[in-house]
């Protein structure tokens, strides 16, 4: 689709588009195996329910339109790679070789994915095996929910993996002959304008109708704040708050550079979910508000704090329910974190009051954002643009729109496998770009939620300590007073593996960095001290 290629579009060296996550498995003392070649055979043996993984592109003649997929058989030697780190290496070491991998671009002439396998991590507290896994998939390929649907394809509930019916033969098609692929290209963009013209009425009366109500609100809270001034009294408070307008400028909003910094922070679902309905909140909103309290914290440090408020721009999906397809079917809006407010309960009104205006903009409009469109001269056109606006700073020129990406993807509530391994955590590393050099994409794990910070190592090398300042927002947020009633806790979800091990005890702190063992997915949210 035309959304699907535009990622291959804005690729640059200094933009890789290809999202992923960072994972650590455990595997029993006992396990005598080869977990390269283990992952290797499980991958090959599950490709028959991951399209994603077996195609790769087939690019029009010229680059005119959008490339197609073509079925392809990936090499899993070449797919999945082992990389060996110094013995007894933790976490750390596992964040330091993902922001070195993740500049690096991948091969467009075989299907887009790549799997690092890291081994030479500290036991586990029984002396369990230890491994490091950093995916990476082309975001062409899959967004969030695409990215969830093609986990659960791969991993299962039990150590034992679950018998997969073997592929049909099917015929290879490497190539297209060039008639074939012009006649399909032009096909394609000929019924591309057709449903565009078809929507187009439809889309015009929604927007107009939310720029109407969006008009309306505000004339109505400038005309009584206008009548309060004309009878001398204090003007009313603000009933909602606006996502529109330009965000300040930080040093978020700059040129990127090839170079990335990547950190981790878990968070205790169940403590998360406790304060959220304590506030009236819901899972989203407590997200955006820990993040706001660790931008205010961190820009109050290393400074200046902007007088106007941060902006976020979070990913939403146009997805119907059930929905797997390996494409890309989302948009972006825009919410204020309102980090220009000290108080932590104002801030919080802050957060909720934009939250609640956005889902009632994009609620109108949501159906009618295209993910697909004609794509004739778009790769020259796209690519020209987007190697222009890196080499000539545009992003240090252009007023910001917004300071950094936020998404949140709903993941699995019970413990996975793969190759016989428990996953112990899963964070995930996304995407900076030109004048949003800063990434927070956080994913729910069994009983945990699994943020991963990406940014840009020349514009915040300082993800680490962003990192523990999520995690002192955290605190903050739990600490603030009940402002809802209570909600009745939904009930604990059925389990269908195995009881989850107990976390390690907390190890002193006269402990090298070297000796730390990545954290498992625990209830608390406890983090090593870097």
């Amino acid at each position: 689709s035309g959304l699907d290629a535009s990622f291959l579009y804005l690729e640059t060296a200094e933009m890789p588009m290809h999202v992923g996550a960072l994972s650590v498995y455990e595997l029993p003392r006992s396990y005598r195996g080869d977990f390269l070649a283990d992952l290797r055979a499980h991958i090959a043996a599950r490709l028959p329910l991951a399209p994603a993984l077996r195609r790769k592109l087939a690019w029009m003649p010229l680059n005119l339109a959008a490339p197609a997929w073509v079925d392809a058989e990936p090499d899993m030697e070449a797919h999945v790679v082992g990389i060996s780190l110094p013995e007894g290496s933790g976490l750390a070491e596992l964040e330091a070789q993902v922001g070195e991998l993740h500049p690096v671009l991948l091969d467009r002439s075989r299907p887009l994915w790549k799997f690092h396998v890291f081994d030479g991590l500290a036991p586990g507290p029984n002396g369990e095996k230890r491994y490091g896994l950093y995916t990476q998939l082309h975001h062409a390929a899959v967004d969030g929910q695409a990215a969830v649907a093609l986990a659960q394809a791969i991993l299962d509930l039990g150590p034992e993996p679950r018998a997969v019916q073997a592929r049909p033969a099917r015929r290879r098609k490497g190539s297209l002959a060039m008639t074939e692929m012009l006649r399909g290209a032009l096909s394609h963009q000929l019924g591309q304008v057709g449903n565009l013209v078809k929507a187009l009425p439809a889309a015009v009366g929604a927007i107009s109708q939310v720029a109407t109500q969006t008009a309306g609100s505000a004339i109505g809270e400038t005309a009584a704040s206008m009548w309060a001034r004309v009878k001398g009294e204090a003007a009313p408070a603000k009933k909602s708050v606006s996502n529109l307008g330009l965000a300040p400028r930080t040093r978020l909003n700059t040129t990127i550079s090839d170079t990335r910094a990547f950190a981790t922070v878990s968070l205790p679902l169940a403590e998360l979910n406790t304060a959220r309905r304590r506030q009236g909140a819901s899972l989203n909103d407590a997200l955006l508000f820990v993040i706001s309290g660790a931008l205010r914290r961190h820009f109050v440090k290393h400074g200046p704090l902007p007088r106007k408020s941060l902006v976020a721009a979070v990913p939403i999906s146009l997805r119907a329910k059930g929905d797997t397809a390996a494409n890309n079917q989302a948009s972006m809006s825009l919410i204020s974190l309102g980090t220009h407010l000290a108080d932590p309960a104002r801030r919080l009104a802050h957060v909720l009051a934009a939250s609640a205006a956005m889902k009632a903009t994009i609620g109108s409009v949501k159906n009618l954002l295209p993910t697909d469109f004609p794509s004739m001269g778009v790769p020259w056109l796209m690519e020209a643009l987007t190697a222009v606006y890196g080499r000539a700073g545009m992003a240090d020129r252009i007023p910001p729109v917004a300071n950094l990406v936020v998404s949140n993807v709903p993941g699995s509530t019970v413990p996975l496998f793969m190759a016989g391994a428990k996953m112990l955590s899963n964070h995930p590393a996304s995407i900076v770009v030109h004048g949003v050099a800063l990434n927070v994409t956080v994913q729910s794990y069994d009983e945990s939620l699994d943020v991963g910070v990406m940014a840009c190592a020349r514009a915040m090398p300082e993800v680490a300590e962003f990192a523990a300042q999520i995690e002192t927002a955290f605190e903050e947020f739990k600490g603030l007073p009940a402002s809802a009633p209570a909600e009745a806790a939904a009930p604990p979800a059925k389990k269908a593996a195995a009881p989850r091990r107990k976390a390690a005890p907390a190890k002193k702190k006269s402990v090298s960095k070297a000796t730390r063992t990545p954290r498992a997915a625990a209830p608390t949210a406890k983090r090593a001290s870097r």
